[in-house]
């Protein structure tokens, strides 16, 4: 019997033309919203709280098979790196408990 794969995601974001956090706000709960209907993702702000131009976005995934794991976290980070705010720094875990 599998246990399947938990992966997590941490993303660093950037908001040039950003101007006040409640900018930042509203930006990142619409990011959040779409993570979570798109691939089922849990999603919080993790860092850079009390930033306006930037933020850091930890999300997680589970699956039944690595390779889906793996088309969801790819498809996340495509998805990020198409916005209207930049991408920086991604860290990537994939976690099993086989």
């Amino acid at each position: 019997m599998g246990a399947g794969y938990v992966g997590i995601l941490s993303v660093e974001l950037h908001f040039p033309e950003n101007h006040s956090l409640k900018g930042k706000r509203k930006e990142l709960l619409s990011v959040k919203a779409q993570l979570q209907r798109r691939f089922g993702a849990s999603v919080a702000e993790v860092d850079y709280h009390d930033v306006w131009q930037r933020a850091r976005l930890t999300l997680a995934c589970v699956a039944r098979e690595h390779r889906e794991l793996q088309e969801l976290l790819d498809g996340a980070e495509r998805y990020l790196g198409g916005q209207a705010f930049d991408l920086g720094q991604v860290e990537r875990e994939v976690v099993t408990f086989e």
